[in-house]
């Protein structure tokens, strides 16, 4: 039987600056739903078809990984969702249905080719460029050179989810394996430099997916201010001396006296968010059992403009999994059963998936580009007394959700435990 490598990388490179006050009506915001316009009559984008189940999914997932990994979790729900909906345009109509209905989707409700056209639009959304929001999405196939792949697998692939098809010779490992890091250091800009798992020779066939990710605070974080050696509390007992920024903005900000958390969101410049979700001490574990869709949705009805004075980590950090361990805990089996058909690819039988590999990197710090540290400047209310802002100090682990408001896509998800860790 010959191998199938599924190989997912993904790189983040976020910018960090702080946040900004309450949005007025028709700023962006997440989770609040829009005043309705005539303009609101025309069809509603594809995507929204796939962005709810795609969060539906993160959250499931983010619980198997942060029960199994005792330290930093990070990953991208878009990633991961997208890659295996693209695998499963090469499986038979039951594979494919029980691939997809594994994702979180509903086939009644949502036909398959509706799911497909959902990632398109999704996909094409998010890969338009902006000049504020550095983001780009990618799929990329490489193919045994020996094997002849299906045309309509090729055509739908590279229509529906903009994969590219190369040709590779995997008798030759480290060639190919030269040629696929190739690729990824260019299409992340270097970010990502040498990860690919190894392959045997019995390897037809290897699935690429990448999300590069790159923006601006709002309002940069002034690094003058940033001191150097303070604590972050691991526990109760461990004790790291790391670099904390410093700011006194306005933030939209809630207290959720029910998960026992604060909750931030900071606003990117172009079309991002970066909710961070800070449990108070020692109730990770009940902060992570309460996130549910209702739980987003509650905390989006629910932000108020707060004058914080914020402390936060400058941190860079990383995770890597083989997820053949942990997907199938959460109904993604399907694609690793030997009596899987995915006979669409390369019209052969007993091809099966044998790795599915994720990385995700994070590195945030104080920057932010002189045009967006002039243009955001911040007009503070003068009823406010800025010597007696609350903190907001994220000294002890906390989580992250990076969104993208106009599809409403939750682009990474994660938890920073130790922020010095690699």
């Amino acid at each position: 039987m010959g191998s199938f490598w599924l190989w997912l990388i993904v790189t983040e490179v976020l910018l960090p600056v702080p946040c900004q006050p309450f949005p007025a009506q028709g700023e962006k915001s997440l989770g609040v739903p829009q005043p309705a316009s005539p303009q609101l009559l025309e069809p509603a984008p594809a995507y929204h078809k796939v962005t709810p189940t795609i969060t539906n999914f993160a959250l499931r997932l983010y619980k198997q990984l942060a029960e199994k990994v005792p330290g930093n979790v990070l990953f991208s729900p878009v990633s991961l969702s997208s890659i295996v909906a693209l695998l499963s345009l090469g499986a038979s109509a039951d594979t494919q249905t029980r691939m997809l209905e594994s994702l979180g989707f509903n086939l009644t409700d949502t036909p398959a080719p509706d799911i497909h056209r959902g990632f398109q639009s999704l996909l094409h959304t998010l890969d338009l460029p902006s000049s504020k929001l550095e983001l780009k999405v990618g799929h990329s196939l490489f193919l045994d050179r020996q094997l002849k792949p299906q045309q309509h697998f090729l055509d739908s692939a590279k229509e529906l989810y903009g994969a590219l098809a190369f040709s590779a010779n995997f008798t030759d490992a480290g060639a190919t394996g030269q040629q696929i890091n190739d690729l990824v250091r260019k299409q992340t800009y270097g970010q990502v430099v040498g990860c690919l798992p190894e392959f045997g020779h019995d390897t037809f066939m290897v699935l690429l997916n990448y999300i590069f990710f790159k923006a601006k605070w709002k309002h940069p974080f002034d690094r003058y201010q940033t001191r150097k050696q303070e604590s972050f509390f691991l526990d109760r007992r461990t004790v790291l001396r790391i670099p904390m920024m410093r700011q006194k903005e306005m933030h939209r900000f809630l207290y959720d006296q029910e998960a026992s958390c604060t909750v931030l969101q900071i606003e990117y410049s172009g079309t991002a968010l970066l909710l961070l979700v800070l449990p108070d001490p020692g109730k990770m574990q009940q902060v992570e059992a309460s996130l549910k869709p209702e739980t987003l949705r509650r905390w989006g009805q629910r932000f108020l403009p707060s004058l914080l004075d914020l402390h936060l980590p400058r941190f860079s950090i990383s995770a890597s999994y083989n997820l053949e361990e942990i997907l199938p805990l959460i109904g993604l089996s399907t694609m690793f059963d030997v009596e899987a058909d995915l006979s669409g690819i390369m019209g052969q039988l007993n091809k099966t998936v044998s790795r599915v590999s994720h990385k995700a990197t994070v590195d945030m710090n104080e920057k932010g580009t002189e045009a967006a540290a002039a243009s955001g400047l911040l007009s503070q209310p003068l009823s406010l007394n800025m010597t007696s802002a609350p903190h907001a100090y994220f000294n002890r682990p906390f989580l992250l959700l990076l969104w993208e408001v106009t599809t409403q896509s939750l682009l990474f998800l994660g938890r920073v435990v130790n922020p010095a860790a690699m």
